[in-house]
């Protein structure tokens, strides 16, 4: 398929961390609160379970030598999956006046195939408070998406004990770039599981061949599951209440998760959609698909309203303008889509002027595009009078296009903003604080994979689609909740969009009152502004509670 899901692959930053790949494996050592750690071999602590065996090393080693005539196999990967202890480390902190001390375990887990050979191993960073009964304490699986991103977004943006320190708006500070205690993690609420999917992160396949299994929606979704079970099974956590958080992708994969899991006796308290797409007609334009259009006016609308360009009516009441726009977009706007080329010059010339009011955009460019406005055309053109771009994964942002204003094929200011900051912290805190001690570089995008080698699955038949996932999953565990976490400023995975596929699940009405809905004044990281921060940490604590959670 074509590479339009760009606009999702995108949606959890494109980075390369660059760093030489060597073979150590990591050195293990345990350390108290408030003594920095020394690497020793002769000191490991395995994760929670000292009766299981513990996790694979990461590292790369040296491919054997190949004959002359053999070159392509003498380019690929090896990685060896011998398993090593995962590191524990023992820190506090103080959420809500309140002193909460935890063992953070850094490591990797192995995806065995039915013989038991391991073909990938799965890096995580858990964290579990002390003296707590397991089988009452809830355990929380979270992910980033991409597909081909690591979820260092959601470790170290929302959930973690410890989070990127950036400005009170969500926008990028000065370098040198630092971290602080989280005062909204989730870990007074819940234990964590942040989960690196294969190639991204220190989660890397055995080699080339196997890496192409678990680069697919079916593959993806059948590796996490895994990690689900084995990591339930070695700390003895199966009778912990369970969730899910994913983003972006991650809901798409988290929706694949729940339906793959009920059929193996692992079901779920919760699981939270954070900026979703269940199924991709809702994003994919096409000549015959104008669902993702009309998805997308009632967010231009916001980021219009946040850019002062739209008309003084409607900056006044923004509430009831979004709320407009959501009519108007779903009403008149779509059907005029429908008509196509049959649509008369007075309807055209009528839904030109009320999308120029909804999005601030000209005349004259709506006319251009055939009605259509899509979100590359959008953040080229809103603020180009101020010659700046407009940012994808979050309105708000701005920037001038780093190759000239009409030389610049695409640009997204968001990803400046972020993945400095973000990449440089980790790659400190994983190192020095969890002690996990490897030269393996750590990958925020998976390397060298085009995002059109993704094996999408479904789409054979259309478009992508987990929604169907989620629905067995819904009606198999009527006890189970969805929350749906959104961003008015999100042009990745647009708000309206995922409503409507979340609406159109056919479920039961009793079915239908489990799912919830949050809303967030930001783009695809709702976590990015403090408050944001904020009210996503009071949103997922009082989500536990109605999942169960006491």
């Amino acid at each position: 398929m074509r590479s339009p899901f760009l606009a999702l692959a995108t949606a959890c930053v494109l980075t390369i961390v660059a760093f030489a790949q060597q073979t150590n494996s990591p050195q293990t050592t345990p350390k108290s609160q408030n003594q920095k750690k020394q690497p020793s071999q002769s000191s490991t602590e395995p994760a929670e379970n000292t009766a299981s065996k513990p996790e694979t090393s990461s590292e790369p080693k040296p491919a054997a030598p190949q004959a002359f005539s053999d070159k392509e196999k003498d380019k690929e990967e090896h990685f060896d999956m011998t398993e090593v202890p995962p590191v524990a480390t023992h820190h506090q902190i103080t959420v809500d006046g309140k002193v909460l001390k935890y063992t953070a375990t850094a490591g990797r887990l192995p995806i065995k195939r039915g013989d038991g050979k391991i073909e990938a191993e799965m890096f995580y960073v858990a964290y579990t408070l002390d003296g707590q009964e397991a089988a009452k304490r809830p355990l929380t699986f979270a992910f980033n998406g991409g597909p081909g991103s690591a979820s260092i977004w959601l470790h170290m943006g929302a959930l973690g004990p410890k989070h990127v320190v950036l400005q009170p708006d969500g926008f990028m500070p000065p370098a040198p770039y630092h971290m602080e205690d989280n005062p909204y993690t989730l870990l007074d609420k819940s234990d964590l599981v942040l989960i690196d999917a294969i190639g991204t992160g220190f989660s890397r396949a055995a080699d080339s061949e196997l890496f192409k299994k678990f680069w697919g929606v079916k593959g993806d979704i059948e590796a996490f599951s895994e990690f689900i079970r084995l990591y339930i099974t070695r700390n003895e956590r199966w009778s912990s209440p369970l969730f899910i958080l994913g983003e972006s992708y991650g809901t798409t994969r988290a929706a694949g998760i729940a339906g793959y899991l009920a059929d193996r006796g692992i079901s779920f308290n919760g699981i939270t959609l954070l900026s979703s797409v269940l199924n991709f007609e809702t994003l994919e334009e096409t000549n015959t698909n104008d669902q993702p259009y009309i998805f997308l006016v009632p967010s231009f609308t916001m980021i219009a309203a946040y850019h002062h360009k739209l008309a003084p009516d409607l900056a006044q009441d923004l509430n009831r303008t979004r709320q407009e726009s959501e009519q108007w977009a779903f009403g008149e706007y779509a059907q005029a889509l429908a008509k196509g080329d049959a649509l008369t010059p007075q309807e055209r010339e009528k839904t030109i002027e009320q999308l120029a009011r909804y999005t601030g955009l000209s005349k004259e460019v709506i006319d251009e595009a055939n009605l259509r406005i899509n979100v590359r055309k959008f953040t080229h053109y809103l603020l180009i009078d101020q010659k700046l771009r407009v940012g994808r994964l979050d309105g708000r942002y701005t920037g001038p296009d780093p190759s000239g204003l009409l030389d610049t094929p695409f640009y997204d200011p968001t990803g400046s903003a972020t993945q400095p900051p973000y990449t440089s912290v980790f790659n400190n805190y994983v190192r020095t604080e969890l002690g996990y001690k490897t030269d393996m570089p750590y990958y925020v995008r998976a390397q060298d994979i085009g995002f059109d080698k993704w094996d999408w699955g479904s789409a054979i038949g259309g478009f992508p689609d987990t929604a169907s996932a989620m629905r067995q999953a819904i009606v198999k565990n009527p006890y189970l909740k969805i929350l749906v976490m959104e961003g008015y400023y999100d042009l990745a995975t647009p708000y309206f969009a995922a409503n409507y596929a979340l609406q159109h699940l056919d479920l039961p009405q009793k079915y239908r009152d489990n799912i919830s809905y949050a809303t967030y004044e930001a783009g695809h990281m709702v976590y990015l502004p403090t408050e944001g921060l904020k009210k996503m940490k009071a949103d997922q604590a009082s989500f536990m509670v109605k999942a169960g959670v006491q």
